[in-house]
């Protein structure tokens, strides 16, 4: 059980070597789950920029000779790090629902995320605040952020556990200055949601930086099927815990999947679209306490379906012909995930499963 703090102390330090141009600082080392005190990291680049987005236009009707006013808004934010001896490909980090680049950042428990784990690892590094959402919160529509009392919704439907008891053997710190941090990393939407122009932002993104793998997480994961299908640039997908936006061909649909929290659709698109995914290597990974038959329990139930709907979905893209892989971690020995494995105190050996994955693939 928590009892949240009225503050919270730091709790580690991360060593950063920059260099520009130098090499003094030796490479980067590729980090493993042995290793105990990460090295300094040597980047050879490191910046942010706004990508996509709309131009909105008006003229005041109180005021109409001041002529012509715009509004630069519904961009991405991205803040990207590209460390000496970099990979051919960068890994572009795309956060889920009620999230923001932070997703990827320092753990709640304070460890490396994969933002710096990758990095370590010779990969550039992109990390995307979507439109309308944390570094990117400027829109033409503007909304209302009423103030919403759920942080024990989130715990439950993270599979922290059932509040305010956490899973046992869950992959969470159980101190409460770690629950703390979590709690505050959650982020509302600055404007209405809008798929399209999220999209369209991430699309853009692999149009400025080129090839590259997506990462996806959650409310991402459908979304990022329509970058895939839309953009040539993604050469890879991996997807943690996909919750939505299953895309199957005209005609294919599975039925829609009903669940404590409402029903789960798949969504039907042209056969010629979906086949575009079956030119990419695509991995789907889901973390613990996962029922396969239905529960009372929203957090568990809503996992249960989309599970189920993904296995439905990598085996469509399978039999036209893909490369699509799902793991259930706990299937192969990685047990205690939340929703969000790769923050979870294991999250080093999940990255090194998705590091073998992308050696598999040729993508590194």
């Amino acid at each position: 059980m928590f009892t949240l703090p009225a503050k919270i102390l730091p709790r580690t330090a991360l060593a950063l070597c920059v260099t520009l141009g130098l090499s003094a600082c030796g490479s980067i080392p590729s980090t493993t789950a042995t290793d105990k005190t990460p090295g300094p990291l040597v980047i050879r680049e490191q910046g942010s920029f706004a990508v996509g987005g709309t131009v909105s236009r008006r003229t005041d009707p109180a005021n109409p000779a001041a002529g012509e006013r715009t509004l630069h808004g519904d961009h991405a934010r991205v803040f990207y790090q590209v460390p000496e001896n970099a990979r051919k490909l960068p890994l572009v980090l795309w956060h889920g629902f009620g999230q923001f680049g932070k997703t990827w950042e320092t753990t709640a428990d304070g460890r490396e995320g994969y933002q710096t784990l990758f990095l370590r690892r010779n990969w550039p590094v992109y990390v995307i605040d979507q439109p309308r959402r944390g570094g990117a919160a400027r829109n033409a529509f503007g909304t209302t952020a009423a103030p919403t009392f759920d942080d024990q919704q989130w715990f439950d439907m993270f599979r922290l556990g059932r509040w305010p008891n956490l899973f046992p053997g869950v992959q969470f710190a159980k101190d409460p200055a770690t629950l703390e941090q979590y709690f505050r990393q959650m982020v509302p939407d600055t404007g209405p949601f809008d798929a399209t122009v999220v999209q369209s932002a991430v699309s853009a993104l692999f149009d400025r930086i080129g090839n590259g793998v997506l990462v996806t997480h959650s409310h991402s994961g459908g979304m990022g099927w329509q970058v895939a299908m839309r953009n040539p640039k993604v050469r890879g997908i991996v997807s943690y815990e996909p919750g939505s936006g299953f895309v199957f061909p005209e005609g294919e649909v599975p039925a829609t999947m009903p669940s404590v929290t409402g029903p789960l659709p798949g969504v039907a698109v042209p056969l010629a679209e979906f086949k575009k995914l079956t030119q990419i290597p695509i991995v789907v990974y889901y973390g613990d306490n996962i029922p396969t038959a239905p529960s009372p329990n929203f957090g568990e139930d809503n996992w249960r379906v989309r599970l189920a709907m993904a296995r439905l979905w990598v085996e469509a893209v399978n039999r036209h012909g893909g490369d699509a892989t799902l793991v259930h971690l706990p299937e192969i020995g990685i047990r205690g995930n939340t929703h969000f494995p790769f923050a979870d105190l294991n999250n080093v050996q999940v990255a090194d499963e998705m590091s073998a994955f992308l050696r598999r693939k040729g993508l590194d």
